[in-house]
């Protein structure tokens, strides 16, 4: 249970503070003169558009990078199931020791290239969105720089 006096945040009050004040008034009209309201509401849809694109364009990342994820997991899973299988403790000797042990190496060679590539989608997926965000930040900021200047005006 939450201690109200550690825990600020007082859920009565603050639905009665809502409940008291009738916020979609200030929204009803523009308050300032020359304000293009809808405008900041095209803008910050597009921003929205710009950060839904950006998940779908992460969440694509990730479940490509899942999908590989699996695939590695089931081709270690039956190379080893593969060795354990043509294992023969009757025949092992200096020879087969050192061909398992190039095995092994090959094996960890081959999963350390997988995660690498793995690690470097997951960067490619996160680069991606935020590629996106950026360039709507960024077209973002020269709408408003644009309502600015006519206010100054």
């Amino acid at each position: 249970m939450i201690d109200p006096k550690s825990f600020p945040f007082d859920l009565d009050q603050m639905t009665a503070f809502f409940k008291a004040n009738d916020f979609t008034k200030v929204f009803a009209t523009p308050q300032m003169p020359n304000l293009d309201a809808d405008s900041i509401l095209a803008a910050q849809k597009k921003n929205m558009e710009a950060l839904v694109a950006a998940n779908k364009a992460a969440a694509a990342g990730y479940q490509d990078l899942f999908a590989k994820q699996v695939q590695a997991f089931e081709a270690t899973l039956a190379e080893a199931q593969k060795q354990i299988s043509d294992f023969d403790p009757s025949k092992v000797d200096a020879n087969s020791v050192a061909a398992q042990g190039k095995v092994a190496k090959a094996a960890f060679d081959k999963a350390l290239s997988e995660m690498t590539a793995l690690a470097e989608g997951a960067q490619k997926a996160n680069a991606d969105a935020l590629v996106v965000v950026s360039a709507s930040i960024q077209e973002s900021a020269n709408e408003f720089q644009k309502m600015a200047k006519k206010f100054t005006k």
